[in-house]
């Protein structure tokens, strides 16, 4: 069976849930989470999460909100206010078919969307604002595990930034305002050996240094852009070539220079921040490249897969031109052919990084060498499940969540030991959030805030 069915950009009625007061109050400590996987896609907060709880009993559950119509982009945080996207079609409720299937070509027609942005309320789940940016047909089809809102808004405490592929980018401020909008023209994702399975853009925006970064892999014209964050006005766009990808670009700095990390297929590489001229480049590995780059130990790690590999590469911070993985010590610091992830953005958790592929199968390894640790899998005995959302951690848990409405608890170590498995009631697409001691997890139609008590 071809594993081409697999993949999701990657990656619902309004009203509060009443507050659970047993789950405790919020920490007064805050922590932001300005982007997908937080801060520079780490994944991580430094903070006491929680281990068990049960959102159809209500057990450690602060809140649960209903959220409109279908949306994969994970919650991000700023200060007291989350922010999220949705699509709402005019026809009814879109059907989302989860699990390791083999469908390749995109859902039916559709017909209208309302493309919206969402404020809560971070203690109370309260929805503050509701703005509708964009109307209209979509121009892209999606695949049956997607969305037409896939990508995570980026914000900075000022602005907040949405991107909704070929119906274009959307500037907010903190009231909900449209600051700005850009166009793009068409953003066609899909298969680039079979073109006419278009499954929908899902490459998120990141802000730095007064700068929206953004990288659109496409079928025709792909490129990676910086705009400023103020106007909308492109400061630099390179050219890429490039097929399709869905991975979110990554800043890293070297001796003062800041440079974006990408993921790819025909191009994995970095670019200079304030140029945009290319830093250093790798071509290769699987052919649909999900992952977003992790920075760590002075290493990139990137993986992907599908087609004849799976890589993991552990790039040099300091790697310049063109890059050859047999070449060792040649800006890479280590490699391996299989084992990579297909969707999950990885994560590194002290020495030691974790990969899980859609099957829920875990990899840990040396994040300095390599080295293995485990491989084994998560559900025991059972298959069919899928594994899309990438995991999270307070830094000694780490957060798996199922397609199907589980998140997997596991102790951040080199052995595999799971805490806990917890049921969410729905289906779980989009990667969780970490704000203090809350756990922030998207389902099918809500989002869920999750803490015990104090």
């Amino acid at each position: 069976m071809s594993v081409l069915h697999r993949w999701i950009p990657v990656i619902a009625a309004l009203g509060t849930g009443a507050l659970n007061a047993s789950a405790g109050a919020e920490p007064a400590v805050e922590q932001n989470w300005p982007s997908f996987r937080g801060e520079r896609a780490s994944g991580v907060v430094e903070a006491e999460g929680p281990l068990t709880w049960d959102a159809e009993t209500g057990a450690n559950i602060a809140w649960k909100t209903p959220i409109p119509g279908l949306g994969l982009s994970s919650p991000v945080v700023w200060g007291d206010r989350i922010y999220l996207t949705t699509a709402v079609a005019e026809s009814g409720e879109a059907e989302l078919k989860v699990g390791l299937y083999g469908d390749v070509l995109p859902s039916p027609d559709e017909g209208p969307q309302s493309w919206r942005v969402l404020c809560l309320n971070r203690s109370t789940g309260e929805i503050l604002w509701d703005r509708e940016v964009h109307r209209g047909k979509p121009q892209v089809r999606r695949h049956p595990k997607a969305s037409h809102a896939n990508c995570t808004v980026a914000t900075d405490g000022r602005h907040v930034v949405s991107f909704f592929g070929s119906e274009g980018m959307f500037c907010l401020n903190l009231d909900g305002e449209v600051l700005w909008s850009k166009s793009f023209g068409l953003l066609d994702s899909g298969y680039f050996r079979m073109k006419t399975a278009q499954w929908g853009f899902a490459s998120s925006p990141i802000i730095h240094g007064g700068r929206v970064l953004l990288q659109c892999d496409v079928q025709e014209g792909s490129f990676i852009a910086a705009l400023d964050v103020g106007t909308g006005e492109t400061i630099w766009r390179t050219s890429r070539d490039e097929a399709p990808t869905w991975g979110c670009p990554t800043i890293y700095v070297l001796e003062g220079n800041t440079r974006v990390a990408v993921n790819g297929y025909k191009h994995i590489g970095a670019y200079d921040f304030e140029t945009g001229e290319e830093v250093w480049k790798l071509e290769g590995g699987g052919d649909i490249p999900v992952p977003t780059p992790v920075v760590a130990h002075d290493l990139i790690f990137i993986t992907n897969a599908h087609g004849s590999l799976a890589p993991i590469y552990a790039v040099k911070i300091d790697a310049r031109g063109t890059l050859d993985p047999e070449a060792e010590g040649e800006g890479i610091a280590w490699w391996r052919r299989r084992g990579g992830n297909y969707m999950q953005t990885p994560i590194v958790l002290g020495d030691f990084l974790f990969c899980c592929a859609d099957t829920g199968v875990i990899s840990c390894y040396d994040a300095k060498t390599g080295n293995q640790h485990f491989r084994e899998r998560l559900r025991q005995g059972q298959s069919g499940f899928g594994f899309t959302a990438s995991p999270v951690s307070d830094g000694k848990k780490i957060y798996y969540a199922t397609e199907d409405g589980y998140v997997f608890v596991v102790k951040a170590a080199p052995a595999l030991e799971i805490l806990a498995q917890n049921g969410m009631g729905e289906s779980c697409m989009a990667s969780p959030a970490l704000t203090g001691k809350t756990l922030l997890v998207r389902t099918r139609h809500h989002l869920v805030a999750i803490r015990e008590p104090p």
